[in-house]
């Protein structure tokens, strides 16, 4: 795949994500549910942009700006275990179908998102590789996100690979 096709597969990628979490975020019933979808579907938005930027400047100059791409998200693991109180403070709460539908499907997205460009990454000549590579650690981010959120609203006992109860007594 040549590199102009690549960035326009992968804007038209994002943009159907993104669009996932949109929807998710207007037809998801319990507040936090929306505020996931809601945050992700910014996160995607940004992405969408970036892409976009990329392209029109690969168009009028032959090369693909060296800019970063930034997330909205916090950085490192610190975070997941203060939301993890906080969620395990307010209890455990039941998901609607639509939600666990909506969270199953906002997996699968993930998971493409994340082989599609890990194979990218892997195909490109390494001189087109870096722009692609900027997202690996994000949609890995990402899809350990929305499958956190998926065990937590099923009652799996996890939440962002965190056990939310023990068995073992202490």
């Amino acid at each position: 795949m040549k590199l102009q096709e690549a960035i326009t597969v992968a804007i038209d990628f994002e943009k159907k994500v993104r669009d996932h979490y949109l929807r998710g975020a207007k037809e998801i019933p319990e507040p936090k549910g929306r505020k996931v979808f809601a945050l992700l579907g910014k996160e995607e938005q940004g992405h969408v942009d970036y892409l976009e930027h990329c392209l029109a400047q690969w168009k009028k100059t032959g090369k693909v700006p060296d800019m970063p791409l930034k997330t909205i998200l916090p950085k490192g693991s610190k975070w997941i275990e203060g939301e993890r109180k906080k969620l395990a403070a307010q209890g455990k709460r039941a998901a609607t179908k639509t939600e666990l539908d909506a969270l199953k499907v906002a997996l699968q997205h993930e998971r493409e998102a994340d082989a599609f460009y890990h194979k990218l990454v892997a195909e490109l000549p390494k001189d087109e590789q870096g722009l692609f590579s900027k997202f690996l650690e994000i949609e890995d981010g990402h899809l350990a996100i929305v499958q956190a959120q998926l065990d937590s609203v099923q009652g799996m006992g996890f939440w962002f690979d965190v056990a939310e109860f023990r068995l073992e007594v202490e």
